[in-house]
């Protein structure tokens, strides 16, 4: 490696250890050390794992890679709805409970998989009566309630392709999603619910239509039955017009190749991408993936808390769970809402056994303190999971100890919206677990470290995480923009996917992520990952949850601001503030020693609970607010600018 190689510094060690439970291990559907060793031979493992799905027609071959473009199973077809329901409905589970629902307001509804099936049918027939064609796309503007995933797999039945655009996103983002796409259908709801109040998703979707041309028609479905503007003509009652829909509606039959669904994710650019998932790979990953990290089995009850709205909800609540033949819990509201218990309450109601959630989420929890777990019996699980960005080690402990009881396996998972699937985790029945770490590459992936020449750093030197092979859920292209994806992932560091995180692999060989490469930190010619300055703030008792940035400093060229929420009944003083400084110098040392801490009620985060640095280094640089439109609370970040100009 050149010197002139730019790396990140890695400076957190941690050095626990927690074997899988005998228990859990014996019973695990990964068991045995040769599913890595198989997965080496990308085809043969990939078309074996295939064959857990039912295809009309198998493939000629499993994969063919023309750097950097990839067909996976080509000549193969198949269709997602059919794989989700007709082949479980034609077995024992057309009984089972597919989703068990409920809502903010403790309403619930139980779908067998025979009810979804019909539910699915049915609107595949509404939506065909309505001109919906194969390859049609069709917009999905709804909250978390049951019409959200029969709206996706009614589309992929017939062949339409879904763009699922989050039920928290404002007008204007609706507005631009659904012109990317040239949507000719969008299905919505008179509002939802979120934290007691109605959120008026009918009223965003009519100002939306405003400059949205290409729709033709509207479907809403009734949640709240509040009184909303129905424009004749084009706006169109869920219910009445599934009350005459047929029954029975055909499966497509789709090549492996054909788009199931475009997602937009945020750009660099302030312009989403529309990232474009294909059917067959997407599907064969997603299912393989939920099958060996959940260690799904048929009496589980599981429960991913992702939107729909994000990735990890189309591939972790619907495609990959009920590809399984599992039971999915959905739940409309808030985590905390009435009371910071509520998931608790949940889990103690439903029997809930795997539990997937947000590390942002934990720390939530861990700020309520323990007495709120203490309250239920959470004796029902045995596999937790985390997702969305790196978990600091002391909220993996704080879950491990307070959620799981020391019992339950932790898979930490790493995966992108362009991914499709999770790259990385560990197999709960084979994988000792290190608080912190993703642990190992899923069978079939092969993840490296580089500098950004794209030549390997040393074991314990941070780099940059890059992907060397194709894998089944890759994305295929960015819908529109076909150069814009080979520039930005593939031309970065030629030969590789690059994922754009930083991260560090230890002794045994276990990855560490150390957050977005576009947040390191310069200091003094050393470049620090936020994750571990984050993961040493959090390690302090009184702190429940921190966000670094870098402000530009005329000496050290980059200083280190934090951003810091105090657990509940903690109070802020400088004194506190200093301790907390210097509890990082002891966790990692003198170098990432925060020049600034502010304290802060909360952060500003997405609705799928990412932390958004940009808006905090807006905040610090007394620049212009960038886009805000994906704020979960949009008055968060109002207050936060107040506070660091008052306390500044």
């Amino acid at each position: 490696m050149g010197k002139d190689a730019r790396t990140i510094e890695a400076l957190l060690k941690e050095n626990r250890s927690f074997p899988p439970p005998p228990a859990f291990a014996a019973a695990a559907n990964a068991r045995d050390n040769d599913l890595y060793r198989e997965g080496e031979s990308t085809e043969e493992f990939w078309g074996r794992e295939a064959a857990r799905l039912h295809w009309f027609r198998r493939w000629d071959r499993v994969l063919e890679w023309d750097y950097p473009l990839a067909w996976w199973f080509n000549g193969g077809t198949l269709n997602a709805s059919y794989n989700c329901l007709d082949r479980h409905v034609e077995t024992w589970r057309r009984n089972k409970a597919a989703i068990i629902w409920e809502g903010e307001p403790g309403d619930a509804v139980v779908l067998t998989y025979r009810d979804l099936y019909r539910e699915v049918n049915k609107f595949a027939a509404v939506l065909r009566s309505l001109g919906v064609k194969r390859d049609d796309r069709v917009a999905i503007y709804l909250p978390m309630i049951p019409e959200l995933p029969i709206a996706m797999l009614a589309c992929a039945r017939i062949g339409a392709v879904h763009n699922v655009v989050f039920g928290g996103f404002s007008a204007a983002a609706l507005r631009d999603r659904i012109n990317d796409i040239g949507a000719k259908i969008l299905i919505t709801a008179d509002g939802g619910f979120r934290k007691g109040r109605i959120v008026g998703l009918k009223e965003s979707a009519d100002s939306a239509l405003d400059g949205a041309p290409s729709i033709e028609r509207v479907i809403v479905a009734k949640r709240t039955g509040e009184r909303v503007n129905m424009q004749p003509g084009r706006d169109l009652w869920w219910h009445e017009l599934m009350a005459a829909a047929p029954l029975y509606t055909p499966p497509e039959h789709m090549e492996a190749e054909d788009p199931l669904f475009i997602l937009h994710t945020s750009g660099t650019t302030g312009k989403p991408k529309g990232v474009v998932h294909t059917t067959g790979g997407y599907l064969v990953g997603t299912a393989t993936t939920s099958h060996y990290i959940f260690d799904l089995k048929d009496e589980d009850v599981y429960w991913c808390t992702a939107d729909i709205g994000w990735i990890t909800g189309h591939s972790y609540v619907v495609y990959g769970p009920l590809a399984n033949g599992a039971t999915v819990l959905m739940y409309e509201g808030s985590l905390d809402y009435p009371q910071p218990d509520r998931s608790w309450q949940i889990i103690e109601k439903y029997g809930v056994t795997i539990f997937y959630t947000a590390p942002t989420a934990i720390r939530s929890f861990m700020r309520s303190g323990p007495s709120y777990p203490a309250r239920h019996d959470l004796s029902s699980l045995r596999l937790l999971g985390s997702v969305g960005e790196p978990i600091n080690p002391e909220a993996w402990m704080w879950y491990y100890n307070y959620i799981g009881h020391r019992r339950c396996p932790i898979v930490d998972t790493w995966w992108q919206t362009e991914t499709g699937m999770i790259l990385i985790s560990p197999l709960p029945g084979l994988t000792p677990l290190k608080p912190g770490s993703a642990c190992r590459p899923f069978p079939g992936i092969e993840a490296a470290i580089v500098d950004e020449r794209g030549e390997p750093v040393p074991r314990g030197k941070g780099g940059y995480l890059v992907i060397k092979k194709p894998w089944p859920a890759m994305m295929r292209t960015i819908f529109g923009d076909p150069d814009r994806y080979v520039n930005q992932y593939w031309n970065r560091i030629p030969g590789y996917y690059f994922t754009g995180d930083g991260a560090r692999q230890d002794e045994d060989g276990y990855f560490w992520l150390l957050g977005r490469v576009d947040d390191v930190i310069n200091v003094s010619g050393h470049r620090l990952g936020t994750m571990e300055v984050e993961s040493a703030l959090v390690d302090h008792p009184d702190v429940a949850e921190a966000a670094v940035i870098s402000r530009e400093h005329e000496i050290k060229g980059q200083t280190i601001v934090a951003f810091v929420t105090l657990k509940d009944n903690v109070q802020a003083t400088p004194e506190l503030a200093r301790k907390i400084k210097e509890h990082v110098v002891e966790k990692i040392g003198a170098l990432a020693r925060p020049d600034d801490i502010f304290f802060t009620a909360e952060l500003p985060k997405t609705r799928s609970g990412k932390i958004m640095r940009r808006l905090l280094r807006d905040v610090a640089e007394g620049r212009a607010l960038g886009d805000i439109s994906t704020l979960a609370d949009p008055a968060t970040v109002a207050k936060l600018k107040k506070a660091y100009a008052d306390e500044a």
